[in-house]
């Protein structure tokens, strides 16, 4: 791996801050959703109930602790931290003419601590922080006046931060929402504010939901390199591999097919044009997107200059009498050559490998993993420590496929950040029981708690893997 390879991990505001009430914060969509027990979805409210827990008021205190972690991420020889800002700090409602001096603050702050200790700041602009008056006032990323907003929003950060922010991201994860797919409530919500069960006509609303921030994308990167031409803007995917249940051609072009659904929005950003077999899918389903020359333009000139990748799984594609079989993370099958974890995803380590080569060669752009990691539930032994040599062994296993991505495959992966390199919040499930840090922090999934960090085993053995360059990691 060349000596630039930027190690690190990547955090949340809404799943670590907390701090809701301070520096004259908005309240944003995560900040109306409670915990939820194992295995049960999250509740999403209009309005904060008393008695209710809603984790992202506390998250883990980063707010307040933010130079103690990022001190503990520079001695583990962090190269990169990726953080998003709470669009509801800076704008409170979203529509506002002027952003919130002190939100700016906070988060000039958290970039100088960073770039303080060696440290460079990936800044993603959009991770399920959206200020809630603009969906319940403007209808969400249905109205194409919230691009507006959007981009307002992005040019006040770009700005603000010129010079200090080399690298930044437009969005996390749009792609889990599709007109073609069936989607639940929390996952319509995270992104767009929106529960899938209260939408109305939902094919046509998602396909403008998924174009309105599709093209917010694009005319964001082209806003970024006017602002600053030496600025790094891409975009984070959440994709899987899919695999065929066998080589039944027709069930081998299924799992094609499903695989392939998630990629329209890379397609568009970076192909520089929103996809004609899109549009034709669309069509053939009665909805017609309302596309101008400016936007034809902005595609054009809005192009990535890197790919964000998120891995956490794969799945096998649904096939012909397999009403029975358990259901994946993302749609899909369970594999059953592979392991799963507690949450029930897939573990395979061979995925995050197989993902960068098809993603590589179909695009020929840089890519960034973006986050990687294993939930888990962690136990404090009576030694005081948490021994945790099943998350050591689950990204050992996958930093040595990437690393044979990059030395045999040829594939220019610039980066390996992982998920949560502190304990934090599930944005899924609300719990803090099911943790991916290598500090772990007192807290409990009812709020309760010293919020104390302690070093993981898995600290040191990442420590030790990037002063080696990963040179410690082989079969």
């Amino acid at each position: 791996m060349d000596k630039s390879f930027l190690w690190g991990g990547s955090i949340a505001a809404h799943q670590c801050e907390g701090a809701i009430n301070e520096g004259n914060k908005g309240v944003g969509l995560m900040d109306l959703v409670t915990v939820g027990a194992y295995g049960q979805p999250r509740d999403i409210h209009t309005e904060f109930e008393a008695g209710c827990r809603y984790p992202s008021h506390i998250g883990i205190d980063f707010f307040h602790r933010y130079k103690e972690d990022i001190a503990l991420f520079a001695e583990m020889g962090f190269k990169a931290l990726r953080i998003s800002i709470d669009w509801s700090r800076i704008f409170p409602k979203g529509d506002e003419e002027e952003p919130n001096q002190a939100g700016l603050d906070f988060y000039h702050a958290v970039v100088d601590e960073l770039l303080m200790h060696g440290i460079e700041p990936i800044v993603t602009l959009y991770h399920f922080e959206m200020p809630i008056h603009l969906v319940t006032e403007y209808g969400s990323w249905k109205n194409r006046q919230v691009v507006d907003f959007y981009l307002r929003f992005c040019e006040t950060m770009f700005r603000s931060f010129n010079h200090k922010v080399k690298y930044w991201v437009t969005f996390n994860e749009m792609n889990h929402i599709d007109p073609q797919s069936e989607a639940s409530d929390i996952f319509t919500y995270i992104i767009a504010g929106l529960k899938f069960s209260e939408i109305e006509d939902k094919k046509r609303t998602l396909a403008v939901i998924g174009y309105n921030m599709t093209i917010a994308s694009c005319l964001a990167v082209n806003l970024a390199r006017k602002i600053n031409p030496e600025n790094k803007v891409g975009c984070v995917f959440g994709i899987e591999p899919v695999y065929p249940v066998d080589c039944n051609p027709e069930n081998v072009l299924n799992a094609y097919k499903q695989m392939d659904r998630d990629f329209y929005q890379i397609d568009a950003m970076c192909n520089g044009a929103f996809p004609k077999y899109k549009l034709k899918e669309y069509e053939a389903i009665g909805i017609k997107l309302e596309i101008d020359e400016r936007d034809q333009t902005a595609f054009k000139n809005g192009t990535l200059d890197f790919i964000g990748m998120n891995y956490y799984a794969s799945s096998v594609a649904a096939y012909e009498g397999a009403e029975d079989q358990a259901s994946a993370l993302f749609g899909g099958l369970q594999n059953p050559f592979l392991e799963v974890s507690k949450w029930g995803w897939a573990i395979d380590p061979v995925g995050i490998r197989y993902l960068l080569n098809y993603t590589y060669r179909k695009y020929g752009l840089p890519i960034m993993i973006t986050e990687n990691g294993l939930g888990a539930v962690d136990e404090v032994a009576t030694d005081g420590h948490i021994h945790d040599a099943y998350r050591i062994d689950y990204l050992k296993k996958h930093i040595l496929e990437v690393k044979k991505a990059i030395e045999l495959d040829q594939v220019d992966c610039i980066g390996y950040l992982t998920w949560g390199p502190i304990d934090l919040v599930s944005a899924t499930t609300g719990q803090m029981s099911k943790r991916y840090g290598f500090i772990h922090v007192d807290l409990d999934d009812e709020g309760k708690g010293s919020l104390k960090r302690t070093r993981k085993d898995s600290f040191d053995w990442y420590k030790q893997t990037i002063k080696e360059n990963a040179a410690n990691i082989t079969e």
